[in-house]
């Protein structure tokens, strides 16, 4: 009889608390089923854009999930970005691990917290580091690196040898992007592998960043080490190169170099505490030299993948290429603004393949409320791009490659669309895109213009794999390795 009366007591308590944890439920986003203190880390797996999206197609377009001690929202269609975007200011950055140790204690425009020194240090660089005029003072090594592309890959077809055309075009990239930043007249040996490890490393996944109080599995693992060990090679040839422009070392012809440029502003009073250290200047070279060379190399190799896959494709554009440029020697610069296929097969890659699918995190500063739901301070914001831009709701039959959806099409990817966002959107879209796009297009001309593209012999394109190697960027894991044929119509 007792025991009879203990349990009437508590049905009603137990009723309450129910109702209480189903109302809770009721003002909470979707989200998978978590594991004690991991939450849904194990349900990443190897490609975390790829796993999200498939969660997000389960659970909706916004997610909460928790990433080990870490709240994260996760948005994965445009209509969703745009709501959240358009009433709320998701504009701080968290600090991860390696982004901090490399960006100088968060000194770079990428890693930077929202706020002041922010403001001014991005201002500064698109005026002064990214503008059109600077862009376009650069043409000149652009044209001269291609040209050298062009004749190693000349030197291929006479032999009748395959190209690795992913190193081909990492190489390219890391020479124009070196020179543009420190002049000619320093000596970058080596320096293509410090940023490799460096771009790897940032990629990787840091216990500490997700499980703090398990950082130390980070150590153990080797992480840590490998991170300091390359952050001091990094570290000793940025102060050689500043210390060779310091004494006047470097060329001092125009056009002026990135770093030429950063000690000028560095000198200049007017600037105050934005380049007030060779940290803060260290911090933005590495912004640059990171989107500048992974970018553009990430984005040429996947295009040449898929123009290999749709050959209709990749005849539309190698034949408007060499009608609009004619019998010359080469593509340059000023052909490109009458070349438009190639323009779109350009925007079709970077939405099938955005060169980091999941932008870099955002982070909550206090309480705010999106659809009637509370979003506690220090969530996270993961943006993934590459479901945005898979989302049928805004492009048809999104999985195939077809760059006609682009023609007559105002999508753009400079940051203000929500459909389509491989560099970011809103305030903290990547500036970088006017430097890359140039380098992409003037490539990718004059690989079309030049040469025939195959397969090796005895290959199918059916058997060229999509296989994906996470770091910095999301780059094929396997290179690609094609076999050119001099084009004689321009000899």
């Amino acid at each position: 009889m007792l025991l009879l009366c203990l349990l009437l007591l508590l049905l009603p308590i137990l009723f309450l608390l129910t109702k209480l944890r189903n109302n809770r439920r009721k003002h909470l986003f979707p989200c998978p089923r978590k594991l004690p203190i991991i939450g849904n880390l194990h349900q990443l797996g190897a490609h975390p854009h790829r796993t999200l999206h498939k969660l997000s197609l389960k659970h909706g377009p916004l997610m909460l999930l928790q990433l080990g001690s870490v709240p994260t929202l996760v948005i994965s269609t445009a209509v969703a970005l745009r709501e959240v975007l358009e009433t709320n200011d998701f504009s701080n950055r968290p600090s991860l691990y390696a982004a901090k140790k490399y960006s100088y204690g968060c000194l770079s425009i990428s890693f930077a917290p929202y706020g002041e020194y922010w403001r001014q240090a991005r201002k500064v660089c698109i005026s002064e580091l990214l503008s059109v005029k600077r862009v376009q003072s650069f043409g000149k090594i652009r044209e001269e690196e291609v040209a050298n592309l062009i004749s190693g890959i000349k030197k291929a077809c006479f032999s009748s040898n395959s190209v690795n055309l992913s190193k081909v075009l990492q190489d390219t990239s890391n020479r124009i992007v070196t020179r543009v930043a420190f002049g000619d007249g320093i000596a970058a040996q080596g320096y293509g592998q410090i940023l490799e490890e460096n771009q790897h490393l940032l990629g990787k996944f840091w216990v500490v960043d997700y499980l703090p109080w398990f950082g130390w599995i980070d150590a153990l693992t080797g992480l840590r080490k490998r991170l300091e060990l390359n952050f001091k090679e990094l570290d000793e040839f940025f102060n050689h190169v500043i210390e060779e422009h310091m004494k006047g070392g470097s060329s001092n012809h125009e056009p002026c170099d990135l770093v030429h440029v950063l000690l000028q502003l560095h000198k200049d009073p007017a600037y105050g505490t934005t380049f007030s250290s060779m940290s803060h200047i260290k911090g933005i070279i590495l912004d640059m030299l990171a989107a500048g060379t992974d970018t553009s190399s990430v984005t040429l190799a996947w295009i040449m993948t898929e123009l290999i896959i749709n050959p209709l494709a990749m005849a539309k554009a190698r034949d408007e290429v060499r009608k609009v440029v004619g019998k010359k020697e080469k593509v340059e610069e000023h052909d490109l603004q009458n070349i438009s296929y190639l323009k779109i097969v350009i925007k079709e890659t970077m939405r099938l393949h955005p060169p980091a699918p999941l932008l870099v995190p955002r982070e909550t500063t206090e309480t705010c409320v999106i659809q009637g739901r509370e979003v506690p301070p220090k969530t996270r914001i993961i943006i993934n791009a590459r479901a945005i831009s898979l989302d049928p709701n805004t492009w048809e039959n999104p999985e195939e490659f077809r760059p006609e959806r682009f023609i007559d099409s105002n999508a753009d990817f400079r940051g203000q669309d929500f459909r389509f966002v491989p560099f970011g959107v809103g305030r903290r879209s990547c500036p970088g895109i006017n430097f890359a796009l140039p380098v992409v297009e003037l490539v990718l001309a004059n690989l079309l213009y030049c040469f025939d593209w195959a397969l090796p012999a005895g290959m199918n394109k059916e058997e060229l794999d999509l296989e994906e190697e996470l770091g910095i960027s999301v780059r094929k894991k396997n290179p690609l390795v094609l076999v050119p044929r001099l084009f004689q119509g321009n000899m």
